[in-house]
């Protein structure tokens, strides 16, 4: 694939342009001006967005989609289906063709715009010119990436500084995954899964943490460390957590921050409060004393994530209590703890995480949530067959804080299964450890199995970066049919 992008007007089609991270950047192209067109075999509320703001959306991945931008000479020529050639085209018309990792080579859109010569672009060129092209702000690392870009995109926008921001979650804040602000500042969420993260070189560069995540394409810890090393240097500051042993030993940042007081970081928190409905910290800075920060979201990895955004906003000039003011309002993204509803007193949350780190985290803020008595009962779908079975023993030791465990079968991403693990090998291994296990193979089952499980003053906490959260309205709606009955 090329990498150079056409900035002065040259049309730009994305193959998945219903993805999260394509939609963010075919979004802020669009709010731009600069012609748009995508396909995606499933519509959703983000391409009906997109086509809101003038972006042309097909429902079909064939050749013939390369034609949208064309001259009208082309319109006496004989119509294709997807499986014939395209025309002989000019280069001048041809558009820039955005894929990202998960498009296979075999696609009829990307084989077609091969032979026609287009400029073919990953998703990760684009958001790279687009960091070229401000003064840019890229969150990187293992975990946290969503929550820290969004609350530093909203920071800056309840300080005035309207920013343009392109996250991998939506916000209701900006309504979506992306805005486009009028200022010199650019806010971006720089993914590390498929190692494009070494095309990134912006003004700041934020690292939150450090672990293998993404065993389909990394064998070893070393090789992700090799990735973050290359993004570090291309970072004209770097702002990293030094509570990671990775960040701090491997990286040594320009600016750090820490939980703890007694680390030397540049920033770092005292008098710490973790409550049900939000946490405060004392702030300080460089041995000074800030000022109290609260946040609505929950538990210390959230706070840390808080911290990272203290520091830039200080790096950018800002005062203590325009920082304070923008953090102590933001409400998280979405299926990162999203509340999903009540209903017979069975509170419902929707929750991306897939790695046992992230669970870990996420368990233990739901603990800190739940009432006395009340259960934290842990819904999860594994989510890839390589990463399951590479960290096996370590999600069977990740549901500590979960008075039940619901699993199921694994969603594979794309991955093929090759036999070596499933989610019933899951639950097993993790019943060794945590007592009760129950596992469902299908999102019927679970659903069927909740129905009749779930009682009132529970917690659900459905995990997982596939698709269970589909299940969570029909649970919701199926329990609000006796109520509606008996009203």
């Amino acid at each position: 694939m090329t990498n150079s992008v056409d900035f002065s007007g040259r049309p730009f089609h994305f193959i998945g342009i219903g993805g999260i991270g394509m939609s963010a950047l075919a979004y802020v192209l669009a709010k731009r001006q600069f012609p748009v067109s995508g396909s995606d075999l499933r519509a959703n509320h983000i391409t009906h967005k997109l086509e809101s703001i003038g972006a042309h959306i097909f429902g079909r991945q064939e050749a013939s989609n390369l034609e949208f931008f064309r001259p009208q000479v082309l319109a006496n020529a004989v119509v294709l289906n997807s499986q014939e050639e395209l025309p002989t085209a000019t280069n001048s018309i041809l558009p820039q063709v955005i894929c990202s990792t998960a498009i296979n080579t075999n696609n009829l859109e990307y084989k077609a715009a091969l032979k026609l010569g287009c400029p073919i672009l990953h998703r990760s060129d684009v958001l790279a010119a687009l960091i070229a092209d401000y003064h840019s702000i890229a969150v990187a690392g293992t975990h946290g990436k969503t929550t820290t870009s969004s609350m530093i995109g909203y920071m800056l926008l309840e300080a005035g500084l309207d920013p343009t921001i392109l996250v991998g979650g939506e916000v209701n804040a900006w309504e979506g995954n992306a805005r486009l602000g009028q200022s010199q500042y650019l806010v971006a969420e720089a993914d590390e899964s498929d190692g494009s993260l070494v095309k990134h070189a912006p003004e700041i560069g934020i690292i939150t943490n450090i672990e293998l995540d993404h065993p389909d394409h990394y064998d070893t810890l070393e090789e992700v460390i090799d990735i973050f090393q290359t993004f570090a240097k291309g970072c004209k500051t770097l702002i990293g957590s030094i509570d990671c042993a990775t960040v701090r030993d491997r990286l040594q940042p320009t600016i750090s921050y820490s939980l703890y007081s007694d680390t030397d970081a540049d920033y770092s928190v005292t008098n710490i409060d973790y409550r049900a409905d939000g946490t405060t910290a004392l702030v300080w800075e460089r041995g000074k004393a800030l000022g109290v920060l609260k946040l609505r979201l929950l538990s210390r990895h959230n706070l840390s994530n808080a911290l990272a955004a203290v520091a830039v906003g200080r790096l950018l000039g800002l005062e203590f209590g325009e920082i304070a003011k923008g953090i102590a309002t933001f409400e998280g993204a979405r299926r990162r703890f999203e509340f999903r509803g009540e209903v017979d007193g069975i509170t419902f949350i929707d929750d991306y995480a897939h790695h046992p780190s992230e669970i870990r985290a996420t368990l233990a803020a739901a603990r800190l949530q739940a009432r006395p008595g009340q259960r934290v009962v842990a819904i999860f779908q594994p989510h890839r067959y390589s990463r399951t079975l590479t960290f096996l023993e370590e999600f069977a030791d990740s549901f500590t804080h979960a008075d039940l465990v619901v699993l199921t079968d694994i969603y594979s991403a794309g991955e093929p299964n090759l036999g070596q693990i499933s989610g019933e090998h899951l639950a097993a291994e993790i019943a060794k450890q945590h007592s009760p296990v129950v596992y469902q193979p299908t999102l019927p089952s679970v659903c069927e199995y909740l129905l009749q499980t779930l009682r009132p003053g529970d917690l659900a906490l459905f995990l997982g970066a596939g698709n269970l959260n589909q299940v969570i309205p029909e649970i919701i709606t199926t329990l609000c049919e006796p109520a509606k009955a008996t009203s």
